[in-house]
C-alpha cells in the first residue's frame, strides 16, 4: 500500500511539473500540422489583439464535399501553413442552432450562415480584418485553387 501511495504521489508531482512547464514555455499545444480552428468568440478576441483576415468554413454534417474538403484541402500542408500565418479560421455548422455572437449580434450558426449569403455547401466565407467585407466562395476547392483565393484576398487592402 505504501508503494502505491508513493507511486501515485510521484505521478501527481510529474503531472503538475509538466503542466507548469507548459504554462511557463507558452506552449499552448497548437499542432502546426493542422489548421488552428477557433470559435467565433475566440476569433473576435484574437482579431482585436492582432487583426487578420478571417475565413469561415460553412459546412453541414451530411455534406460529402465538405468532408472531402476537410481531408483534401484543409489538411494540405501549404494551406495549413498559410492559413495559420495569415488568417483566423472558424468552422460554422450551417444547420446548428448553437448561439454565437458576431459583431455584437447574437444569432444561431444557421442564421449567421444565411447572413453570409450561403446557400450551398461547402462554402468558404472570407472576411476582412474589420469583420465587414464578406466574400462567399461556394463549392469544393482543391488546395492549389484555394491557396490562390486566400493569397488574393489577403493582398486586398482594408477599406
Amino acid at each position: 500500500m505504501k508503494n502505491l501511495t508513493i507511486s501515485a504521489l510521484t505521478f501527481i508531482f510529474i503531472l503538475f511539473s509538466y503542466v507548469s512547464l507548459q504554462a511557463e514555455t507558452g506552449n499552448d499545444n497548437k499542432d502546426e500540422s493542422k489548421i488552428n480552428w477557433v470559435s467565433v468568440d475566440e476569433m473576435q478576441k484574437l482579431n482585436k489583439a492582432e487583426p487578420r483576415k478571417v475565413f469561415f468554413d460553412v459546412y453541414t454534417d451530411w455534406c460529402t464535399w465538405c468532408k472531402r474538403m476537410d481531408v483534401a484541402t484543409f489538411q494540405d500542408q501549404e494551406i495549413v501553413e498559410y492559413v495559420n500565418k495569415n488568417y483566423y479560421a472558424v468552422k460554422l455548422d450551417a444547420e446548428s442552432d448553437k448561439k454565437v455572437t458576431f459583431n455584437n449580434t447574437t444569432l444561431t450558426e444557421r442564421e449567421l450562415a444565411r447572413a453570409f449569403r450561403v446557400s450551398g455547401y461547402p462554402t468558404v466565407v472570407l472576411i476582412d480584418e474589420k469583420l465587414t467585407t464578406i466574400m462567399p466562395v461556394p463549392g469544393f476547392q482543391k488546395p492549389d485553387a484555394f491557396k490562390k483565393i486566400l493569397v488574393q484576398f489577403n493582398k486586398e487592402s482594408v477599406q
